[in-house]
């Protein structure tokens, strides 16, 4: 399957269009196989190849940086574009069917049982979920995706029986003509909106997910979604709805205190789970689903479920100082993630919020904040500071930096109860990425103790 890609690419006019860790990953991958093929790399940063030694002495590169680094696209076969990089305000219509990806050449290459899992948030909770639920049933599996590892990193450990567990993310999705076997979209928010030209451009990426399936194939969203209700047209494969609410029609609901599939009992909400609130209880039956579909047992899906725990950055608890819990939920990126991140743990007492401006209308999250029971609401620049202006004063602390927001969050917050980072915005021009921002919030709470 390898030789497959390999001669895809074999004498062809090949683009590496962003050189990050996926860029780095395909021109290695082409390079062990084609050692003399004349390969372009283009990038925003100028003189991006002085870094890399490998770049330096390979003689058959030729390199495109600056601001011109999108320039003639239509000239090449093969466009390799990293996820991040962003086609707004270009015309892509002499080059659109020669963009590609890690991702979408896996599925047309390599011919493995695959699972995607999609949504603005949860993905990444949801697949490392079916990843264990499947490992725990003799299940060979792997997870790839937007997972931080490039997937051609992975090619020679995929075995024929691997069933591929794919985190995908809306840019990943974007170019895709690809689904696969099992498809999930888990919800749809305003996010990213500042690499799509509207939030109807970024919520079709995300249903690129299911539109190229056939009629073997199995597609599950969340019809609790009005966004999605609105987007998912005539779906080829068979399609499953899951409604935490309920809904008529779904096939995946919640009834009182228990989760049905298409009628049959699944899963108890009583039973034991470190994943806590209804956004994650909505993550557990998508799972469940793949459960039923792949007709695993289903006692030990619900003891994986009953096992699994929050993965780092996801209401992940730092730790109990000076008789209070600090919660990181840096991956709350938008305003209903943090919303939920509320709601599931109900005794906040103080939220730091604020980062990066991406446009998100945050109406409807002041509201939320004005009048929950949330007496100390911490805000850092620049969507914190924006979004203090229309708080009632005396819930409002402004600060500049994340030392200063743990440093009232210690001073303020009751005895007993919730300090919870759940920015409602990315991290991006503060911090290199989410992670970067919750390790720090974790350093620093743990120095409460000291002090």
């Amino acid at each position: 399957m390898i030789n497959d890609l390999i001669q895809y690419f074999k004498d062809k006019k090949v683009l590496i269009l962003g050189f990050g860790r996926e860029g780095e990953s395909t021109y290695q991958l082409i390079r062990k196989h084609l050692k003399y093929q004349q390969l372009y790399i283009a990038d925003i940063k100028e003189n991006f190849q002085e870094n890399y030694e490998m770049l330096k002495n390979d003689q058959y590169v030729t390199f495109i940086s600056g601001e011109h680094y999108l320039e003639n696209l239509q000239d090449y076969d093969i466009i390799m574009k990293a996820p991040g990089i962003s086609f707004v305000g270009v015309d892509t219509t002499e080059f659109i069917s020669k963009i590609k990806s890690q991702l979408e050449l896996l599925l047309e290459f390599f011919h493995f049982y695959t699972i995607g899992i999609t949504g603005t948030k949860g993905k990444s909770t949801t697949s490392s979920l079916i990843e264990k639920v499947l490992k725990d049933q003799n299940v060979n599996c792997m997870l790839l995706g937007n997972i931080g590892v490039p997937v051609f990193d992975s090619l020679e450990e995929i075995q024929e029986d691997t069933t591929i567990v794919l985190e995908m993310s809306s840019h990943q999705l974007e170019y895709m003509k690809l689904s696969p076997n099992i498809a999930i979209i888990l919800n749809v928010y305003e996010e990213h909106l500042d690499h799509y030209e509207s939030f109807e451009k970024y919520a079709e990426a995300k249903c690129n997910i299911f539109k190229y399936q056939t009629e073997s194939d199995y597609f599950l969203y969340n019809s609790d979604n009005e966004v999605l209700n609105r987007m998912v047209k005539n779906p080829k494969g068979t399609t499953y709805k899951v409604s935490l609410k309920g809904k008529e029609g779904s096939n995946i609901y919640e009834k009182g205190d228990k989760i049905y599939f298409d009628g049959k009992l699944i899963y108890d909400k009583a039973e034991k789970r470190n994943l806590v609130g209804d956004y994650n209880l909505n993550n557990i039956m998508f799972a469940l689903g793949v459960s039923e579909i792949l007709k695993l047992d289903l006692k030990l899906t619900i003891q994986s479920i009953r096992e699994f725990k929050p993965l780092e950055h996801r209401l992940e608890l730092v730790g109990k100082y000076e008789d209070v819990f600090y919660y990181d939920n840096s991956i709350g990126t938008i305003p209903m993630a943090t919303i939920e991140a509320v709601e599931a743990l109900k005794e906040v007492d103080t939220l730091i919020i604020g980062g990066m401006d991406r446009g998100i209308d945050y109406t409807d999250f002041i509201k939320y904040l004005n009048d929950s029971s949330i007496r100390n609401i911490i805000c850092m620049p620049k969507t914190g500071h924006d979004i203090a202006k229309k708080l009632k004063k005396e819930k409002q602390y402004v600060v500049e930096t994340l030392e200063e927001a743990v440093e009232i969050a210690r001073k303020v917050t009751a005895k007993g109860k919730i300090c919870l980072l759940s920015p409602a915005a990315a991290s991006y021009g503060y911090f290199k990425n989410f992670e970067e921002k919750g390790n720090l919030f974790k350093d620093l709470v743990k120095k409460v103790e000291k002090k």
